[in-house]
Protein backbone atom coordinates (compact mmCIF):
# COMPACT_ATOMS: atom_id res chain seq x y z
CA UNK A 1 0.00 0.00 0.00
CA UNK A 2 1.69 3.71 -0.26
CA UNK A 3 2.18 6.10 1.76
CA UNK A 4 -1.25 8.14 0.77
CA UNK A 5 -3.44 4.81 0.68
CA UNK A 6 -2.24 4.31 4.58
CA UNK A 7 -3.28 7.86 5.55
CA UNK A 8 -6.46 7.27 4.14
CA UNK A 9 -7.25 3.99 5.37
CA UNK A 10 -6.90 5.67 8.94
CA UNK A 11 -10.12 7.53 7.83
CA UNK A 12 -11.92 4.29 6.36
CA UNK A 13 -10.40 1.58 8.30
CA UNK A 14 -13.11 -1.20 7.25
CA UNK A 15 -12.51 -0.30 3.18
CA UNK A 16 -10.39 -2.94 1.66
CA UNK A 17 -7.55 -1.74 -0.33
CA UNK A 18 -8.78 -1.64 -3.36
CA UNK A 19 -11.57 0.51 -2.30
CA UNK A 20 -8.96 3.04 -0.76
CA UNK A 21 -6.94 3.09 -4.01
CA UNK A 22 -10.23 4.14 -5.54
CA UNK A 23 -11.02 6.92 -3.19
CA UNK A 24 -7.37 8.22 -3.32
CA UNK A 25 -7.57 7.63 -7.22
CA UNK A 26 -10.71 9.75 -7.42
CA UNK A 27 -9.59 12.12 -4.80
CA UNK A 28 -6.39 13.17 -7.11
CA UNK A 29 -8.36 13.34 -10.70
CA UNK A 30 -10.43 16.05 -8.46
CA UNK A 31 -7.37 17.64 -6.86
CA UNK A 32 -5.59 17.35 -10.63
CA UNK A 33 -8.52 18.84 -12.39
CA UNK A 34 -8.46 21.91 -10.14
CA UNK A 35 -4.52 22.27 -10.59
CA UNK A 36 -4.64 22.66 -14.44
CA UNK A 37 -7.37 25.09 -13.97
CA UNK A 38 -10.16 22.68 -15.81
CA UNK A 39 -12.96 22.90 -13.06
CA UNK A 40 -15.78 25.22 -12.70
CA UNK A 41 -16.92 26.35 -9.65
CA UNK A 42 -18.61 23.54 -7.79
CA UNK A 43 -20.12 22.02 -10.99
CA UNK A 44 -18.93 19.33 -13.15
CA UNK A 45 -17.80 15.98 -12.07
CA UNK A 46 -15.72 13.21 -11.86
CA UNK A 47 -17.35 9.51 -10.59
CA UNK A 48 -15.83 6.19 -10.23
CA UNK A 49 -17.66 2.67 -9.85
CA UNK A 50 -17.04 1.15 -6.59
CA UNK A 51 -14.88 -2.28 -7.28
CA UNK A 52 -16.60 -5.40 -7.46
CA UNK A 53 -20.12 -3.59 -7.82
CA UNK A 54 -21.92 -2.44 -11.19
CA UNK A 55 -24.99 -0.23 -9.05
CA UNK A 56 -22.61 2.27 -7.42
CA UNK A 57 -20.42 5.21 -7.65
CA UNK A 58 -18.51 7.52 -5.80
CA UNK A 59 -19.25 11.03 -6.65
CA UNK A 60 -17.97 14.47 -5.14
CA UNK A 61 -20.32 16.04 -2.38
CA UNK A 62 -21.92 19.04 -3.58
CA UNK A 63 -20.62 22.06 -2.49
CA UNK A 64 -17.38 21.38 -2.39
CA UNK A 65 -15.12 23.06 -4.93
CA UNK A 66 -12.78 20.45 -6.00
CA UNK A 67 -9.48 21.41 -3.96
CA UNK A 68 -11.66 20.33 -1.42
CA UNK A 69 -12.29 16.93 -2.16
CA UNK A 70 -10.83 13.83 -0.17
CA UNK A 71 -10.82 10.53 -0.36
CA UNK A 72 -13.10 10.37 2.92
CA UNK A 73 -15.67 12.89 1.75
CA UNK A 74 -16.59 11.40 -1.26
CA UNK A 75 -20.48 10.06 -1.82
CA UNK A 76 -21.31 6.95 -2.42
CA UNK A 77 -24.43 6.35 -4.31
CA UNK A 78 -26.37 3.74 -6.85
CA UNK A 79 -27.80 3.96 -10.11
CA UNK A 80 -31.27 4.73 -9.19
CA UNK A 81 -30.03 8.20 -7.04
CA UNK A 82 -30.18 6.60 -3.98
CA UNK A 83 -26.97 8.49 -1.38
CA UNK A 84 -25.67 5.66 0.37
CA UNK A 85 -23.09 7.07 2.16
CA UNK A 86 -22.35 10.88 2.19
CA UNK A 87 -19.94 11.50 5.04
CA UNK A 88 -20.53 15.61 4.77
CA UNK A 89 -24.07 15.38 4.47
CA UNK A 90 -24.20 17.91 1.68
CA UNK A 91 -25.84 15.31 -1.60
CA UNK A 92 -24.69 15.31 -4.82
CA UNK A 93 -25.68 17.24 -8.28
CA UNK A 94 -29.02 16.35 -9.91
CA UNK A 95 -27.51 17.31 -13.44
CA UNK A 96 -24.13 15.48 -12.24
CA UNK A 97 -26.16 12.05 -11.18
CA UNK A 98 -28.34 12.29 -14.66
CA UNK A 99 -25.18 11.73 -16.70
CA UNK A 100 -22.93 9.90 -14.68
CA UNK A 101 -25.72 6.93 -13.58
CA UNK A 102 -26.26 6.75 -17.34
CA UNK A 103 -23.11 5.81 -18.60
CA UNK A 104 -22.26 3.59 -15.70
CA UNK A 105 -25.20 1.75 -15.78
CA UNK A 106 -24.74 0.80 -19.40
CA UNK A 107 -21.26 0.25 -19.82
CA UNK A 108 -19.17 -1.55 -17.33
CA UNK A 109 -15.80 -0.71 -18.76
CA UNK A 110 -16.14 2.37 -17.74
CA UNK A 111 -14.72 2.69 -14.30
CA UNK A 112 -14.61 6.65 -14.43
CA UNK A 113 -16.52 9.05 -16.08
CA UNK A 114 -15.44 12.73 -16.35
CA UNK A 115 -16.86 16.02 -16.80
CA UNK A 116 -15.54 19.68 -17.99
CA UNK A 117 -16.56 22.88 -18.63
CA UNK A 118 -13.97 24.67 -19.96
CA UNK A 119 -13.59 27.93 -21.89
CA UNK A 120 -11.65 26.61 -24.39
CA UNK A 121 -13.42 22.70 -24.49
CA UNK A 122 -16.63 24.76 -24.59
CA UNK A 123 -15.35 26.95 -27.57
CA UNK A 124 -14.91 23.51 -28.92
CA UNK A 125 -18.33 22.17 -28.67
CA UNK A 126 -20.04 24.98 -29.88
CA UNK A 127 -18.10 24.75 -33.57
CA UNK A 128 -19.77 22.57 -36.09
CA UNK A 129 -17.26 20.45 -36.90
CA UNK A 130 -15.70 19.77 -33.48
CA UNK A 131 -12.31 18.85 -32.60
CA UNK A 132 -10.48 18.56 -35.81
CA UNK A 133 -7.45 16.04 -36.23
CA UNK A 134 -4.53 18.93 -36.71
CA UNK A 135 -2.02 18.13 -34.26
CA UNK A 136 -0.71 14.82 -31.96
CA UNK A 137 -2.87 15.26 -29.22
CA UNK A 138 -5.69 15.47 -31.25
CA UNK A 139 -4.59 12.68 -33.68
CA UNK A 140 -5.24 10.15 -31.29
CA UNK A 141 -8.81 10.83 -30.90
CA UNK A 142 -9.22 10.02 -34.48
CA UNK A 143 -12.49 7.71 -34.97
CA UNK A 144 -12.98 8.04 -31.63
CA UNK A 145 -15.22 10.70 -31.29
CA UNK A 146 -19.14 10.52 -29.73
CA UNK A 147 -21.03 13.30 -30.16
CA UNK A 148 -24.10 14.82 -28.18
CA UNK A 149 -26.40 17.14 -28.38
CA UNK A 150 -27.46 19.95 -26.22
CA UNK A 151 -30.89 19.38 -24.32
CA UNK A 152 -30.48 21.74 -21.49
CA UNK A 153 -29.32 21.62 -17.97
CA UNK A 154 -28.72 17.97 -17.61
CA UNK A 155 -31.22 17.08 -15.09
CA UNK A 156 -34.30 14.93 -17.65
CA UNK A 157 -33.61 11.15 -16.63
CA UNK A 158 -34.91 10.51 -20.29
CA UNK A 159 -31.90 11.99 -21.61
CA UNK A 160 -29.74 9.06 -20.15
CA UNK A 161 -30.53 6.90 -23.44
CA UNK A 162 -30.23 9.20 -25.63
CA UNK A 163 -26.66 10.01 -24.00
CA UNK A 164 -25.60 6.45 -23.88
CA UNK A 165 -26.70 5.69 -27.25
CA UNK A 166 -24.94 8.62 -28.57
CA UNK A 167 -21.87 7.64 -26.53
CA UNK A 168 -22.18 3.74 -28.08
CA UNK A 169 -18.85 2.14 -27.42
CA UNK A 170 -16.38 5.47 -27.27
CA UNK A 171 -14.48 6.39 -24.48
CA UNK A 172 -14.52 10.35 -25.57
CA UNK A 173 -17.62 12.57 -26.38
CA UNK A 174 -18.30 16.33 -26.85
CA UNK A 175 -21.55 17.36 -25.51
CA UNK A 176 -22.06 19.79 -28.10
CA UNK A 177 -22.58 23.87 -26.64
CA UNK A 178 -22.04 22.22 -23.19
CA UNK A 179 -18.43 20.90 -22.45
CA UNK A 180 -16.41 17.65 -22.71
CA UNK A 181 -16.79 14.05 -20.86
CA UNK A 182 -13.79 11.30 -20.83
CA UNK A 183 -14.32 7.69 -19.66
CA UNK A 184 -12.14 5.21 -19.10
CA UNK A 185 -10.91 1.71 -17.83
CA UNK A 186 -8.99 3.58 -14.66
CA UNK A 187 -9.33 7.00 -13.06
CA UNK A 188 -5.98 7.61 -14.45
CA UNK A 189 -6.58 7.06 -17.73
CA UNK A 190 -10.19 9.45 -17.88
CA UNK A 191 -7.74 11.69 -16.45
CA UNK A 192 -5.21 11.46 -19.13
CA UNK A 193 -7.80 11.68 -21.88
CA UNK A 194 -9.31 14.71 -20.80
CA UNK A 195 -5.99 16.23 -20.32
CA UNK A 196 -4.79 15.49 -23.77
CA UNK A 197 -8.06 16.93 -24.80
CA UNK A 198 -7.97 19.65 -22.96
CA UNK A 199 -4.82 20.65 -24.81
CA UNK A 200 -5.88 19.61 -28.24
CA UNK A 201 -9.19 22.14 -28.14
CA UNK A 202 -6.41 24.88 -26.46
CA UNK A 203 -4.36 24.18 -29.76
CA UNK A 204 -7.38 24.15 -31.95
CA UNK A 205 -8.49 27.37 -31.16
CA UNK A 206 -4.69 28.27 -31.05
CA UNK A 207 -4.63 27.56 -34.37
CA UNK A 208 -7.54 29.00 -35.43
CA UNK A 209 -6.77 32.32 -34.06
CA UNK A 210 -3.31 32.59 -35.95
CA UNK A 211 -4.49 32.45 -39.18
CA UNK A 212 -2.20 30.88 -40.63
CA UNK A 213 -2.47 28.61 -43.12
CA UNK A 214 -3.27 24.71 -41.82
CA UNK A 215 -1.12 21.89 -42.46
CA UNK A 216 -3.28 19.31 -43.05
CA UNK A 217 -2.45 15.44 -42.79
CA UNK A 218 -3.89 12.63 -44.09
CA UNK A 219 -6.24 10.01 -42.88
CA UNK A 220 -4.19 7.22 -42.64
CA UNK A 221 -1.39 9.03 -40.82
CA UNK A 222 -4.17 10.28 -38.11
CA UNK A 223 -5.61 6.61 -38.39
CA UNK A 224 -1.88 5.39 -37.44
CA UNK A 225 -1.51 7.94 -34.69
CA UNK A 226 -4.34 6.97 -32.87
CA UNK A 227 -3.72 3.05 -32.85
CA UNK A 228 -0.38 3.97 -31.22
CA UNK A 229 -2.28 6.02 -28.55
CA UNK A 230 -4.60 3.07 -28.35
CA UNK A 231 -1.67 0.71 -28.05
CA UNK A 232 -0.19 2.79 -25.25
CA UNK A 233 -3.41 2.73 -23.38
CA UNK A 234 -4.09 -1.02 -23.40
CA UNK A 235 -0.65 -1.64 -22.82
CA UNK A 236 -1.26 0.13 -19.42
CA UNK A 237 -5.27 -0.85 -18.99
CA UNK A 238 -4.78 -4.44 -20.29
CA UNK A 239 -1.56 -5.25 -19.85
CA UNK A 240 -0.26 -4.31 -16.41
CA UNK A 241 2.55 -1.52 -17.70
CA UNK A 242 3.27 0.68 -14.71
CA UNK A 243 1.33 3.96 -15.63
CA UNK A 244 4.66 6.08 -14.94
CA UNK A 245 2.68 9.80 -16.41
CA UNK A 246 -0.51 9.16 -13.37
CA UNK A 247 2.44 8.21 -11.01
CA UNK A 248 4.38 11.47 -11.65
CA UNK A 249 1.11 13.51 -11.44
CA UNK A 250 0.50 11.83 -8.24
CA UNK A 251 3.53 12.68 -6.28
CA UNK A 252 2.88 16.10 -7.09
CA UNK A 253 -0.33 16.23 -5.69
CA UNK A 254 1.53 14.30 -2.49
CA UNK A 255 4.22 17.20 -2.61
CA UNK A 256 1.38 20.04 -2.94
CA UNK A 257 -1.81 18.84 -1.72
CA UNK A 258 -1.17 15.90 0.31
CA UNK A 259 -4.50 16.24 2.46
CA UNK A 260 -6.24 14.71 -0.84
CA UNK A 261 -5.82 11.12 0.61
CA UNK A 262 -7.24 11.61 3.72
Amino acid sequence: MTSAAHTAAKAWPAADDTTLQFRIDLAAAYRLIHRLGLDDSIYTHISVRLPGRQDRFLINPYGLRFEEVTASNLVTVDLDGNVINDPLGLGINPAGFTIHSAIHAARHDAICVLHTHTVAGIAIACQKQGLLPLNQWSLQFTGCLAYHDYEGIALDLDERSRLVADLGDKFVMVLRNHGMLTCGRSVAEAFKLMHNLERSCRAQLAIQSSGAEIVELSDAVARKTAGQYATFYDAIELNGVPDSEWAAFKRMLERTDPDFAN
